[in-house]
């Protein structure tokens, strides 16, 4: 069984020490990677996997939108070898281009079957290196000060009590809300669905850029509800900010984080390298070291006791490969802001 547990500083010291072995370098040469992760957890890992392999890590952080547009900018030229982190869906998008390269890494029978899947759906061209489910983020002095119930089903969004108090990121620009649209056209199918986001944006205060903006606006007390990935609310509650979450009744989808190798990658030999430690369990528990709470990919990794647990929460078959393709996200996000976007508040 895995072993949940709660981090410490002094666990963060132990886990750089077991994911950056104190050994002589193994090589020389350098690595670029652009990291789609948050800034704290792109550091540790680039210092990490640069003391154990003795390679210059070059690190450039950017969202997963804005990797992927740069990947297509420099098809001809690519100046990245690895892509770490950031929603899924780009990833595959990535691969549906031929921007990225097949790779099947001898470390797939150790991850999460959730994570082999992404593997496969590419083409073996990214793998999943962790997953966070969709849910609701609330305000919990707001919600006793309004005399609100929690939010516990995706129809409670709908009540005429959250006019104005709900917040959720814009579609175009963020891979979390779109993993929402995707999530309700599964769950209810499509027509149902954009009834429903029609009468949801009549409760949205915002529609933020970044897909973290509306649990950070919760947690702060500037709205009272968010739809966010609930692995985002431990960090906020680690500040001292009164948020607390749910996973909708009816169902819910989930991100997977994906790691993909860039075609015509400079330093090739070092990219499989990063990408087979990136796999690794020590290498995985950065991510709760910078107080990030996904579950990690591989099996064999202590899961800290923040992380959501997968066992209590209702999904549905979310269907990555078709939901992860160019044309369906393009004619999705279209018809948002058709019939959804452009209605007033």
């Amino acid at each position: 069984m895995t072993t949940r547990r709660t981090f410490t500083l002094s666990t963060l010291t132990l886990l750089l020490a077991a994911a950056a072995p104190t050994a002589q370098a193994q090589g020389s040469g350098q690595l670029n990677i652009v990291c789609s992760v948050q800034d704290e957890w792109c550091s540790m890992m680039s210092s990490a996997f640069a003391k154990s392999s003795g390679l210059k890590v070059n690190v450039l952080k950017r969202g997963s939108g804005e990797a992927l547009a740069q990947l297509i900018a420099e098809r001809a030229n690519p100046k990245i070898d690895v892509w770490f982190g950031g929603t899924g869906d780009p990833h595959l998008q990535a691969a549906e281009q031929d921007l990225t390269l097949e790779y099947k890494s001898p470390s797939l029978p150790q991850l999460h079957s959730w994570a082999q899947d992404q593997a496969q759906q590419s083409g073996w061209r990214t793998v999943g290196v962790y997953s966070g489910p969709l849910g609701f983020g609330y305000n919990t002095e707001l919600l006793a000060k309004k005399k609100l119930p929690v939010p516990k089903c995706w129809k409670d969004l709908l009540s005429p009590a959250l006019r104005g108090e709900v917040q959720v990121a814009n579609p175009a620009s963020s891979g979390t809300a779109y993993t929402m649209i995707a999530t309700i056209v599964q769950l209810m199918g499509e027509d149902k669905a954009y009834e429903y986001l029609k009468g949801l944006h009549k409760n949205v205060s915002q529609y933020t850029r970044s897909g973290t903006g509306p649990i950070k606006a919760a947690a702060r007390g500037e709205t009272t509800v968010s739809i966010s990935f609930v692995h985002d609310a431990p960090g906020e509650q680690m500040q001292g900010f009164p948020i607390a979450t749910e996973t909708p009744c009816e169902g819910t989808g989930a991100e997977i984080g994906s790691m993909s190798i860039v075609k015509g990658a400079r330093n090739l030999d070092n990219a499989k390298k990063f990408y087979e430690w990136a796999l690794t369990p020590a290498a995985q528990q950065l991510g709760v070291a910078a107080k990030q709470f996904q579950l990690p990919s591989n099996k064999a990794a202590p899961l800290d006791a923040r992380i959501p647990d997968f066992r209590k929460i209702k999904f549905i078959q979310y269907d990555y490969a078709k939901y992860g393709k160019s044309s369906e996200r393009k004619r999705l996000i279209d018809r948002w802001e058709r019939e959804v976007n452009s209605l007033p508040r």
